[in-house]
């Protein structure tokens, strides 16, 4: 099984890094292969709404969204990591994510979803439900710890002290293993559940 994990951040080794890094431990000790992209330093622009991806397949825009999609298409979970800017996530991972899934056609339905956040203070709660909502859409599970997904801390590496932080993250990384563990035996037993055709509707006539 694998895991992509997805560093929002600009700093290659902030308080993000230190808590993938610590879910990445748990997932080395269960067996399960990780793949950790850094987006936030990137030059990412934000998705036009050319819909030329539906007969491309790919984004208009050949960067490192065109080259994570296989990866995200063959992952069983996703991580994705952010630190907080204004009570949202860093606005490059946001324009990374918008146009990764939008772009990619394949279906991501029972792909396990974890958001992690990071702050010196607040804005936690608001950064890790838009983030959840990307795997909202997609139908994939949302893999939960003991506390909402966050650990506190302003100075790079200052998060370690945060030894509540520190042990969400290793649980939210077991409950994300036994999440995927357990729909590949339901896949393997039942099938995927049955989808029908999207009924799309719109508010004004």
């Amino acid at each position: 099984m694998k895991v992509l994990m997805i560093n929002g951040s600009p700093r290659p080794n902030g308080n993000t890094a230190l808590a993938l890094g610590e879910m990445e431990k748990i997932f080395t000790q269960e067996g399960i292969e990780t793949e950790l992209l850094h987006v936030g330093n990137k030059d990412i622009r934000g998705c036009i709404a050319c819909t030329k991806c539906r007969a491309a397949g790919k984004c208009v825009f050949d960067d490192l969204v065109n080259e994570a999609a296989p990866k995200f298409e063959a992952c069983d979970g996703l991580v994705v990591g952010s630190p907080v800017y204004y009570a949202s996530a860093n606005a490059t991972l946001v324009a990374f994510l918008t146009r990764l899934f939008y772009s990619t056609g394949f279906s991501k339905s029972m792909k396990v979803g974890a958001a992690i956040v990071a702050a010196r203070r607040g804005g936690l709660s608001a950064t890790f439900d838009e983030l959840n909502k990307f795997f909202a859409i997609s139908g994939m599970p949302i893999a939960s710890s003991q506390y909402w997904n966050s650990i506190h801390g302003a100075a790079p590496g200052e998060a370690a002290q945060d030894a509540e932080g520190m042990q969400t993250m290793r649980t939210l990384a077991r409950n994300m293993v036994f999440l995927m563990r357990g729909i590949a035996l339901a896949k393997e037993q039942y099938g995927l559940p049955e989808k029908e055709a999207p009924a799309r509707t719109n508010f004004i006539r």
